[in-house]
């Protein structure tokens, strides 16, 4: 069976080097923000997103735990805000749509602003750069949070990003992905 988890990683790996700098933009429990400041370096930046409190707690005590570099910065703010936090073209940014793992689960990203906030991490991406969306249909706002983005996306011109989704046609609930890639300078 094909696990998403890794393939976000295959697909992530070839854009970023160390010394990047890239963003988790839903921070959740800190998993990709761990991988993506492992994955940058000490030279690195991590900029990583969430609005609840408990969010940033537990990424921080992963971060410490996993002896993680300090080359983190964790924004108790919504996604929505990236540009006003974030100084500087990004290689890469996740996101992970839905509810914290963990926590309360009516509280979850929302179309508004997970719209607003993929607007910002296109702004930001540099060139050679991805962006990964996993989408998680299986409550109502993901269901829609999915659609909408199929038709933003599917919008952009492909001379300038290419778009692709990957997902289980045979399983229509479970989660699936846009990569958003820029092109390389020539």
């Amino acid at each position: 069976m094909i696990d998403l988890l890794t393939l976000h990683k295959q697909f992530m790996t070839p854009h970023i080097k160390p010394g990047d700098t890239v963003a988790d933009f839903t921070m959740g429990n800190g998993h990709d923000t761990l991988w993506l400041s492992q994955t940058v370096g000490e030279e690195g930046h991590v900029y990583a997103f969430d609005i609840q409190q408990q969010a940033l707690d537990s990424t921080r005590g992963l971060l410490e735990s996993e002896g993680a570099p300090n080359n983190y910065t964790l924004i108790k703010d919504s996604h929505a805000n990236a540009l006003l936090h974030i100084p500087t073209k990004i290689k890469a940014g996740m996101f992970n749509l839905g509810y914290l793992p963990g926590g309360d689960k009516s509280i979850t990203t929302l179309r508004e602003s997970t719209l607003k906030a993929v607007d910002a991490a296109i702004e930001l991406l540099d060139d050679d750069g991805i962006i990964l969306i996993a989408v998680y249909p299986g409550h109502d706002e993901g269901t829609v949070e999915g659609q909408l983005l199929h038709e933003k996306l599917s919008q952009i011109s492909r001379f300038k990003l290419c778009i692709s989704q990957f997902k289980i046609i045979n399983s229509p609930t479970s989660p699936f992905f846009f990569i958003i890639e820029s092109k390389a300078k020539k």
